[in-house]
């Protein structure tokens, strides 16, 4: 993409700020950052921010590393988790609050669905932790959901901002104009 994208303005906030913002609006207790590339600056824009860091001392190891480290910050007693990618800043806090509601349906892996396309956040029972501890680093989560597929919940949600990500400046501009109904400010 050529650019940072948790510290890229989105709205009057950064990205990362509105993924935090998103998961506290939906109640989410605990709120763990995994960082690598960049870790102070990303410390240095959430000083005072509510939020646990996990560090990636190798920013440019698999995802199923940096979630490993994630997943070894969490506290003994929770039960689930959400997974939220950094590069989607517009799920709103409603489809984070369907994805618990299923869970507390009874769903172990639950990923959000809209218009036939699976998206993010995903959220994940703990009984899988030592799966996530150990997720095999080419098929990373889509292992683990295709390992457990009888098990997986799609939550049809009406937001298709689950499944838009940020891989493009492109991408980046697109999704700012959907959102805020502007191009983004320079970074």
């Amino acid at each position: 993409m050529g650019a940072f994208k948790p510290l890229l303005p989105f709205g009057d906030r950064t990205v990362i700020e509105c993924c935090i913002g998103n998961l506290r609006a939906a109640d989410v207790e605990e709120v763990i950052v995994v960082v690598g590339h960049r870790a102070e600056d990303i410390r240095l824009q959430l000083k005072g921010v509510d939020v646990r860091f996990a560090v990636n001392p190798d920013p440019d190891s698999e995802m199923s590393a940096s979630i490993a480290l994630g997943v070894e910050q969490i506290r003994n007693n929770a039960r689930a988790l959400l997974l939220a990618l950094v590069d989607h800043p517009a799920v709103p806090p409603e489809v984070i609050r369907i994805l618990i509601e299923e869970w507390k349906r009874g769903a172990t892996l639950v990923q959000p669905e809209h218009a036939g396309r699976g998206g993010h956040p995903v959220l994940i029972d703990m009984v899988y932790r030592d799966e996530l501890l150990h997720l095999n680093p080419v098929q990373g989560l889509r292992g683990l959901f295709a390992a457990h597929r009888k098990m997986v919940r799609r939550a049809p949600v009406e937001s298709a901002y689950v499944a838009r990500d940020m891989d493009t400046w492109e991408d980046y501009r697109r999704l700012h104009r959907d959102v805020f109904g502007s191009t983004p400010a320079p970074a």
